[in-house]
């Protein structure tokens, strides 16, 4: 069997993740959800399928999609080492990602990056 992907939460210079909190903030069902899919996103990588993932169009991002009764997103990106690090979760209550969200995932990468 293939190896795993590592999954990591952005972590604040406060030491906050905001994806867990995002997740804990959920009803159980929907935080059960959210930790299915983040395990399959483990286990199959970019191979997970179109239907669970999606890469947004002139970003780096990409959108763990969980549906349901809401429609979750966990925006995240790879970087080095089969690892995933997950930017932001909301729920998405429109077609479109709003612009809002993808911004806050972006300045989270950036600030990421800055630390090295």
């Amino acid at each position: 069997m293939e190896e795993q992907w590592n999954i990591q939460l952005y972590k604040t210079l406060q030491g906050e993740t905001p994806v867990n909190d995002f997740i804990l903030s959920l009803e159980l069902k929907a935080q059960a959800k959210v930790r299915n899919s983040i395990n399959l996103l483990k286990s199959f990588g970019i191979s997970v399928g179109s239907s669970h993932i999606k890469k947004l169009t002139g970003t780096q991002l990409w959108e763990l999609r969980i549906l349901g009764a809401d429609s979750i997103r966990i925006l995240y990106i790879a970087i080095t080492g089969k690892t995933f690090l997950l930017l932001h979760g909301f729920k998405k209550k429109k077609d479109k990602t709003p612009s809002k969200e993808i911004r806050i995932a972006a300045e989270r990468l950036d600030e990421f990056r800055s630390r090295g």
